[in-house]
């Protein structure tokens, strides 16, 4: 490889594959700068990092780089969720009221706490117009979706709560854990573990935190329209219309250009989106989920609490998304064709905007994660993740 696109890290021969995919994606422009890790069965057999920060291509991407992961944060929300569950202090059945009387406004005083985490409540957007600084506002983000009346009638069909999920999730670790889900997820997940992962991050990260660069693509020429299958151009058609469901889903609060690294994102907790971390730390906690729950001595959730999170919720059309098939279990997504995480059918885990994507494979007990600063096009994982994943289970 040339001196200019710095591939580091390690991987096992067995697959030597994945390396080459990485840096050919890095050498070919794909990725600026970017991390991939895998375990298999707890153990590291793949941790690359490589390319650049910027496009100037002043500053390496090092081995503890932080990026901005969008929604494979949703992943890690969902297992503060389940603690709380296994430790029964949270009731799926439940109604979500029980735990947060106010959400008990406008129809919703029997909605049950599942729909919360599988998509299913009726709540991916807030209808009345929001200050752009409100997604920085925990009590006038939940306060907002308090008094909101569900768009359907919960648990008729889902649709993909790419924003809300993390408040309406972290709203009920709150009520009953006291602490907010970032500290939460610090103190039970990311620290017992030691995975390199914040909801929430401190200003002293920010000297190792990357920014990300670029924006998904929502608006398309007529001629690749005319490629594009009909569920996707129907979402990037309401994606940008705020009048619409999936318009309000997305941009209330309105999101601008760069926002994502600005010091306020990062600072902020939003725990559908704004993780921040290392694809190392994604795998540590994805291979700890393949493994039922433990790593080297740590146990973050027991074998039946992980089943339970990984039966399917919901499957088909997407309401949000324009009608894309998507599946879902508890918090995660599941393995579909649109998300072929592995060969398994038990294969889970939760991509997010721009690439990035986290994955546990409980039957050959391999947890994943990558990271990149480059945005590439595609909602639900990118095309690099998804080539890496292939070539480690062809070599497996």
């Amino acid at each position: 490889m040339p001196d200019s696109v710095p591939i580091k890290g390690e991987c096992d021969p067995r697959f030597a594959r994945v390396r080459e995919i990485f840096e050919q994606n890095i050498a070919e422009g794909a990725d600026l700068g970017a991390a991939v890790a895998f375990t298999l069965d707890g153990e590291p057999v793949v941790d690359l990092w490589g390319g650049h920060l910027d496009f100037n291509r002043t500053r390496e991407w090092e081995r503890d780089t932080l990026v901005n992961v969008y929604s494979t944060t949703k992943g890690m929300t969902a297992i503060c969720a389940h603690q709380l569950v296994e430790a029964g202090k949270l009731d799926l059945d439940a109604p979500v009221a029980e735990y947060w009387p106010e959400f008990a406004a406008a129809g919703k005083q029997t909605l049950p706490v599942r729909y919360l985490l599988s998509h299913q409540a009726g709540l991916p957007a807030v209808e009345k117009p929001l200050s752009d600084d409100a997604l920085y506002d925990w009590p006038v983000m939940t306060a907002a979706l308090a008094e909101q009346a569900p768009w359907w009638e919960p648990g008729t069909q889902h649709g993909y709560h790419a924003v809300t999920y993390g408040h309406l999730v972290g709203e009920l670790v709150r009520r009953i854990s006291g602490q907010s889900l970032g500290v939460y997820f610090k103190d039970h997940v990311a620290d017992p573990l030691g995975a390199d992962f914040h909801i929430g991050t401190p200003a002293e990260l920010d000297a190792r935190t990357s920014d990300l660069h670029g924006k998904l693509a929502t608006k398309v020429s007529d001629d690749v329209a005319k490629t594009l299958p009909k569920q996707l151009l129907d979402f990037m058609n309401s994606f940008t219309d705020p009048t619409t469901m999936t318009g309000a889903a997305f941009n209330n609060p309105r999101q601008h250009p760069g926002q994502v690294n600005t010091r306020a994102w990062r600072a902020a907790e939003i725990p559908a989106a704004n993780g921040h971390g290392t694809a190392r730390a994604l795998a540590r906690v994805y291979g700890a989920l393949a493994r039922g729950g433990e790593v080297d001595g740590v146990r973050i959730l027991m074998p039946a609490s992980i089943e339970r999170a990984i039966a399917e919720q919901s499957n088909g059309p997407d309401a949000v998304l324009g009608g894309l098939p998507m599946r879902f279990g508890l918090g995660f997504m599941l393995r579909s064709p649109i998300m072929p995480l592995s060969p398994s059918e038990r294969a889970f885990g939760h991509p997010g905007a721009g690439g990035s994507i986290g994955m546990a494979d409980p039957d050959a007990k391999v947890g994943f994660g990558y990271t990149l600063n480059k945005m590439q096009q595609g909602l639900v994982g990118g095309a690099g993740g998804f080539k890496m994943l292939n070539a480690f289970f062809e070599a497996l």
